[in-house]
């Protein structure tokens, strides 16, 4: 696989492993953790979901910026590893939230994400830039071989990346499955079973009272608490085993012993991270002597004319409005692949059949596909690539590629679409009305959301590590750590607006719901193909100062 690639590339590829693996832990669990945590509704629990992953990105435009200017991507990335272990240490202190500390307690857990996402970003776009001069290093001896290795060189850039891609997805298969299984371990040790309802009913219960309605409500409120009330007594004595401290009946003490005990098996899988970092900065530092030192390109002194001169600048910004063409139309695409931490989570949780396999873990499903279909994909381009070669014509470029992926996640979306208006999910809120028996009517075999993530997987193949490739073709040898934290922001643009999903999950019928996505991914593939041929102009079109 490693076969005439860059020597540092393993060495690259293990250490973003690692730090992907304590990542996923975290963000496996995170909005469902502020929801039981908190009591927050999944719209709030959403947005700042949506906040935080919307940070990570746009401080990678802050890190790539800091290891430009002081040309020491080595340095900033550890720094990153260092500042996410803290983040993550803050993060696995299991308190208790009450009445009187929830607020300071919510800020402390928001200033932890800060420094994760801090971190992430000093981290993230330079390690991609330390990957990118790599095989710029590789194609500058190559082209004294001849023009034949150069082709060859540059061809190994895009199969670069995607090995790169499937490393980090390595981490994110194995990393959901840990933070479920610390939490069951802990509830078990507590002589209590997982269930993702009790932690909404249980804040529920000590917020109102055995009515679960507030003060003045409507007699369908009222209504609704009662079957609420009933469920919260079913469940409390379905999951409480012999051996327990605390008596179901005893609804208040019941509540406030399984929220801190479900919570802390959440905070004790943050430990797991903060190892997963530390191994990370480990194998950072054995490699660190075969990664390349991105500098300033300082070339012999050449006198150009003001004709010259004029064309450089114009390819230059042609190539930088090229660039910001596709960062604006892949902001949907992550605004839809990323509801796999939002509304996808919730979909799981409430309308998938995870009596045997907790919501998270449903997350691992994208990176499984990732590795699974990568060297498929691969084999895909290589071989329509060799029949093109034959006839003279062009690899398929990197914009036509982003087309065919947004197809590919419009497709997916239209597939949810179709299932749940044959099934007739409604809104969240409607669903909370529904007694025990309903709600379990409407669970669905699993091989939904399955199909799901093979659609976003095979979209995201189409879109992501091809798209870091083609950002480190064109970005300045100055400014490598600018350009990928770049394409990381509109990664963050995408993100911050994640809590959409959580807000139309809560509040419309869920077909309805997934028909935002089917636009929204539409509408950017017209848009690009409207770009295409200028895009594909501007991206061919090669000349000295892009060498």
């Amino acid at each position: 696989m490693f076969k005439n690639h860059p020597k540092g590339l393993l060495g690259a590829a293990l250490s973003n492993m690692g730090e992907r693996f304590g990542y996923y832990i975290m963000n496996a669990v995170l909005t469902l953790f502020l929801c039981s945590k908190f009591g927050l509704p999944p719209a709030t629990g959403a947005l700042i979901y949506s906040v935080f992953y919307a940070g990570i990105y746009v401080l990678s435009l802050v890190g790539g910026s800091i290891a430009d200017k002081k040309s020491n991507y080595k340095g900033t990335i550890i720094v990153g590893l260092i500042i996410m272990s803290i983040g993550y240490g803050l993060l696995s202190i299991p308190i208790m939230s009450n009445s009187e500390n929830i607020n300071l307690l919510l800020f402390f857990t928001c200033f932890s994400l800060f420094l994760i996402a801090f971190g992430n970003g000093l981290f993230k776009g330079n390690l991609q830039a330390i990957v990118g001069q790599m095989y710029d290093n590789l194609e500058k001896d190559a082209k004294e071989k001849g023009e034949k290795a150069l082709k060859e060189a540059k061809r190994r850039r895009d199969s670069g990346f995607q090995i790169f891609y499937v490393f980090i997805n390595i981490g994110g298969l194995i990393a959901p499955f840990i933070a479920p299984l610390l939490r069951s371990w802990w509830l078990g040790k507590n002589y209590l079973l997982y269930n993702s309802d009790l932690p909404a009913l249980c804040h529920k219960f000590l917020k109102f009272g055995e009515s679960m309605v507030g003060v003045g409500a409507n007699p369908e409120d009222i209504a609704n608490g009662i079957t609420q009330y009933q469920s919260l007594t079913t469940l409390a004595t379905d999951v409480t085993q012999i051996g327990a401290s605390v008596d179901p009946s005893n609804l208040t003490e019941f509540c406030n012993n399984y929220l801190g005990i479900f919570n802390t098996g959440i905070h004790y899988s943050f430990i797991a991270s903060i190892v997963a970092m530390l191994i990370s900065l480990v194998i950072f530092f054995v490699n660190k002597k075969t990664f390349p030192n991105p500098v300033k390109k300082i070339d012999n002194v050449v006198t150009y004319s003001a004709e010259e001169k004029s064309k450089m600048a114009k390819d230059i910004r042609q190539r930088m409005l090229a660039l910001f063409a596709v960062l604006g139309v892949v902001i949907f695409f992550w605004f839809a692949f990323h509801q796999n931490g939002v509304s996808l989570s919730f979909f799981a949780r409430d309308f998938i059949q995870t009596d045997k396999i907790a919501p998270e873990i449903w997350q691992s499903v994208n990176p499984f596909f990732v590795i699974v279909l990568t060297p498929l994909i691969m084999l895909i381009f290589a071989s329509i690539n060799k029949k093109r070669e034959k006839k003279k014509k062009d690899e398929i470029s990197t914009p036509l590629k982003i087309v065919i992926g947004m197809g590919i996640v419009a497709l997916g979306y239209i597939f949810l679409t179709v299932i749940s208006k044959i099934n007739s999910y409604p809104s969240y809120d409607d669903y909370m009305k529904l007694g025990e028996s309903a709600k379990l009517a409407l669970k669905s075999t699993p091989l939904i959301l399955i199909g799901m993530y093979f659609f976003l997987t095979v979209a995201e193949l189409f879109i992501s590590p091809l798209g870091l490739s083609f950002v480190s073709k064109i970005a300045p040898k100055d400014k490598l750590g600018l350009c990928q934290g770049l394409w990381l922001t509109a990664t963050a643009i995408g993100n911050s607006i994640l809590f959409v999903g959580g807000i139309l999950y809560e509040n419309i019928p869920l077909w309805t719901c997934w028909l935002v996505f089917v636009v929204a991914c539409a509408l950017s593939m017209a848009v690009m193909l409207f770009m295409l041929k200028w895009l594909e102009k501007v991206t061919n079109d090669r000349n000295e100062i892009a060498k």
